[in-house]
């Protein structure tokens, strides 16, 4: 399975490295503007093929799919362009960074009918497996309340128009919360949302620091926090009413070696370890190559479809809204 990337940043190295690292799969072309760059990207990988032009790259006959590193405000422009030439496609996260350019994206998809999946790739991580089986196990009882956090200082790499931390950051705990509430108790338990955020902006005028407040369904709630210009730190704990489970190691960022603390009230509390043989990049490669052999369209749970990827930008453009007035 060949596969072409657009874009020479640091992600496109991650996941150069884990294309390399899948036995059925190959590295077989990259694009970038600047062809300094994407000369040394191609030595340092062994790359085939190299464009100076990202449409160039797409109309290749002989590549399979399309990874899209490149900022968040362009993704939907090449989804867009990749579905038309009939490419699987794995596009960076978010999605977007507004609801029309993500209805621009999937409508693309669903018209050429070609595979896609965003790369949140710690959904396909065996950590994540774990905490849905515990989820279903109904240890910790009913769902009532996600507390979570992710912060990271990364505003000095990103591009200003890929407008901030929640598109950048935000995605990552909002995008696991959505797993949780959906695995207890569906996705139309935020049908009926209601939420209120505060934020904070940055020097380049987007939100670089916010809290969201939410309540869903009849007895649950979720507290959701990210910021760009600080700290490398994650938190994300599930309360439920017998108990509560909390993620030790970070989520978003899973490897050999993972922990999940579940603790039921005033009993007990126990580590579960989960152990795996890579990060979460190595298992998105394999899980998209393999779907994409099997004909399939897009992914399965955990990890996210287009139809999870679509509410989460909802999530995603509801906060900044409001985090904006």
């Amino acid at each position: 399975m060949k596969w072409g990337i657009l874009g020479t940043s640091f992600i496109s190295g991650v996941m150069a490295e884990a294309i390399k690292g899948d036995d059925k799969s190959e590295l077989y072309a990259v694009a970038g503007r600047s062809e300094d760059n994407v000369s040394a990207f191609a030595r340092q990988y062994a790359v085939e093929k190299t464009f100076s032009d990202y449409d160039a790259l797409i109309s290749d006959e002989l590549v399979d799919i399309i990874y899209i590193a490149l900022p968040n405000h362009l993704h939907h422009d090449f989804i867009m362009k990749a579905a038309q030439q009939g490419k699987a496609i794995l596009c960076e996260k978010s999605l977007s960074i507004d609801m029309e350019k993500t209805e621009l994206a999937l409508h693309a998809i669903k018209e050429h009918q070609v595979f896609f999946a965003e790369g949140l790739m710690y959904l396909h991580h065996p950590l994540i497996r774990e905490l849905v089986a515990i989820l279903e196990s109904g240890e910790i009882g009913e769902l009532r309340s996600i507390h979570t956090s992710y912060i990271a200082s990364i505003a000095q790499f990103v591009n200003p128009a890929s407008k901030g931390a929640l598109y950048n950051l935000g995605c990552y705990p909002v995008s696991l919360m959505y797993l949780v509430v959906k695995t207890l108790l569906g996705e139309q338990a935020f049908e009926n949302r209601t939420m209120k955020a505060m934020s904070r902006r940055g020097e380049d005028h987007n939100i670089c620091e916010s809290s969201l407040l939410m309540s869903f369904g009849e007895n649950n709630t979720a507290f959701v926090h990210t910021a760009e210009d600080h700290g490398l730190k994650h938190h994300f704990t599930v309360l439920g009413t017998k108990g509560c489970i909390t993620m030790a190691s970070n989520p978003w960022l899973p490897a050999l070696d993972n922990h999940i603390s579940v603790e039921i009230y005033e009993t007990s509390k126990r580590d579960i370890a989960v152990s795996a043989q890579g990060d979460g990049f190595f298992y998105q490669v394999r899980q998209v190559r393999e779907a994409v052999e099997a004909g399939r369209k897009e992914l399965v749970a955990p990890c996210a479809t287009w139809q999870d990827s679509y509410q989460i930008m909802q999530l995603l453009t509801e906060w900044e809204s409001l985090g904006s007035s």
